[in-house]
């Protein structure tokens, strides 16, 4: 993910101050070469293929658990290589997570065969991990996430399809056992504790990745050398089975939003929610229509000054957070009993996240690509600089050009907070730059 030559800033200019000058596409090349030669996208493999969630210099980064891996981040870091041309850095990402659940199949076999209870988080599937020794966490976690699961079918189908991974019967299993597992719990239906790992309910962002999951499976295992493969298996994938898991999916999309939950309990129900972004960006799973909507309520309900905000009443880094909360427990396990956190917020005062703009841009240049309307790519160049404006300057603990996880308040400031940077966020960046050297190439 590097840029050839370097170059440095205009005398006094920030990040956001000199993308504001770059008109043509060389002109922004020379900006994504700093930032390179800066350090901001530089991604930490661990030795398994895999990333940590964050790469911090924070002193109690250590009591986060965001040195393990997350399967959801991965996906998404994974996915940026592979868009900007590093093929061998996702497939290394794929073939780890799926020497994981190659490792502990045998919990996806009891869940199939009734000796493990799916409505027990820590029975489901692993989506946080050791990713050293690719081995399970022990500690309680909330492992009930769909998308998490949906974002690996997703990953791993694809760089299937294009011979990238290295396949083999054992994966043709988990692949096959991890569709099964969708259907065991009806993923249309059921409630999981999604992308924020919070209370668990129907949410569209969750049921919307397992979908496309289910479609990038669907694409593999219909090819003429796959089919009989994967029919063969002690648990087969039928083909009608995986339409019906497909239409299922859909129907529930088209329920449930432009709101992520529509459920009447006040602690499920929620209209705006930044995860539905990814429904839109990188899953593309959404009408032209559903996207308008989403990107709508997005902007309208969660748009902060520095960022924008998971969704509104999230006490995860509310203002005063690390003087409210030992380090231990700040990144703790809420999801049975978010009133002891949600008490710490004061309304207004919910963290502004580094990870959503970068998708508004990159969804607006999609959109300018094949519209050529000028209104898109104005919007593309707006929400590209609110991203290089989260950056970091300087101030301790963190280096300069750096991404954040959210900005929150301390002592009625916004300041980036511990998990700083955060792998996920500075990946969206740079597909929001990447986005945008074809958006300024069009006009070459």
């Amino acid at each position: 993910m590097n840029t050839p030559s370097h170059s440095l800033p205009p005398a006094g200019l920030s990040p956001a101050e000199w993308f504001d000058r770059c008109h043509h596409v060389d002109e922004l090349r020379q900006l994504i070469s700093f930032l390179e030669a800066q350090g901001t996208f530089v991604f930490p493999q661990l030795p398994s293929g895999l990333f940590s969630a964050a790469a911090s210099v924070a002193e109690e980064f250590g009591a986060t658990g965001y040195q393990n891996v997350w399967v959801r981040d991965n996906v998404h870091v994974a996915n940026a290589h592979l868009i900007l041309g590093d093929r061998p850095a996702a497939a290394a990402v794929a073939n780890a997570i799926m020497t994981f659940y190659v490792k502990h199949q045998s919990r996806l076999v009891d869940l199939l065969e009734g000796r493990l209870d799916p409505s027990v988080p820590m029975h489901r599937p692993h989506i946080r991990f050791d990713g050293t020794s690719c081995t399970e966490l022990t500690e309680d976690w909330a492992h009930a996430q769909n998308d998490a699961l949906g974002a690996f079918l997703w990953l791993y189908a694809r760089l299937a399809v294009t011979h990238d991974v290295s396949l083999n019967d054992a994966a043709r299993v988990v692949l096959a056992d991890l569709v099964h597992f969708l259907a065991l719990i009806e993923y249309w239906q059921d409630e999981d504790a999604g992308h924020w790992e919070e209370v668990r309910k129907i949410a569209a962002s969750s049921i919307g990745v397992a979908l496309a999951g289910l479609l990038a499976v669907r694409q593999f295992v219909t090819r003429p050398d796959e089919l009989p493969r994967f029919a063969a298996l002690e648990r087969p994938i039928d083909i009608a089975q995986l339409d019906h898991l497909i239409d299922k999916g859909r129907g529930a999309l088209d329920a449930i939003l432009p709101h992520e939950c529509r459920q009447s309990n006040p602690a499920q129900k929620r209209d705006a929610d930044a995860a539905l972004l990814f429904l839109i960006f990188p899953y593309n799973v959404v009408s032209p229509e559903q996207e308008s909507q989403i990107l709508d309520r997005v902007k309208s309900q969660l748009l902060g000054e520095r960022g924008i905000r998971r969704y509104n009443g999230d006490s995860y880094w509310c203002a005063d957070y690390k003087t409210l909360l030992p380090a231990d427990e700040r990144t703790a396990d809420f999801s049975d009993d978010m009133g002891r956190r949600d008490a710490l917020l004061k309304p207004g005062d919910e963290a502004q996240w580094c990870l959503f703009d970068p998708i508004i841009s990159i969804a607006a240049g999609t959109r300018y690509l094949a519209s050529g309307d000028v209104a898109d790519l104005e919007e593309q160049r707006a929400f590209l600089r609110r991203s290089l404006s989260q950056l970091t300057d300087g101030s301790p603990p963190f280096p300069p050009y750096r991404c954040p996880e959210s900005y929150y308040l301390e002592r009625g400031k916004r300041v980036p907070n511990d998990l700083t940077p955060l792998l996920w966020s500075q990946a969206n960046l740079r597909l929001a730059l990447h986005a945008m050297e074809q958006s300024l190439s069009r006009n070459t």
